[in-house]
């Protein structure tokens, strides 16, 4: 049995210039993932959107992402 788990994060109500700023922080980290892990990344209207998915390791997921949340924390910080 195969378990696939997926993680969606939404930043409402961010302009589309901070939205793209923190997507382009948050790219060099998300290169070399550990195999089965991935993250998606897109501005929706005035949204930011973060798509986890772990097709092998819960932790690994929940570590991941509370650590893109801390380089979000940063960025915007950094922004304001």
């Amino acid at each position: 049995m195969s378990l696939t788990c997926q993680v969606e994060i939404i930043l409402n109500n961010i302009s589309k210039e901070k939205a793209e700023t923190v997507k382009e922080a948050l790219e060099p980290d998300n290169v070399n993932f550990p195999e089965g892990l991935s993250l998606y990344i897109e501005n929706i209207d005035n949204r930011l959107v973060f798509n986890f998915e772990s097709k092998k390791n819960i932790k690994q997921l929940t570590n991941t992402v509370d650590e893109v949340m801390k380089h979000i924390q940063v960025a915007l910080q950094v922004i304001e």
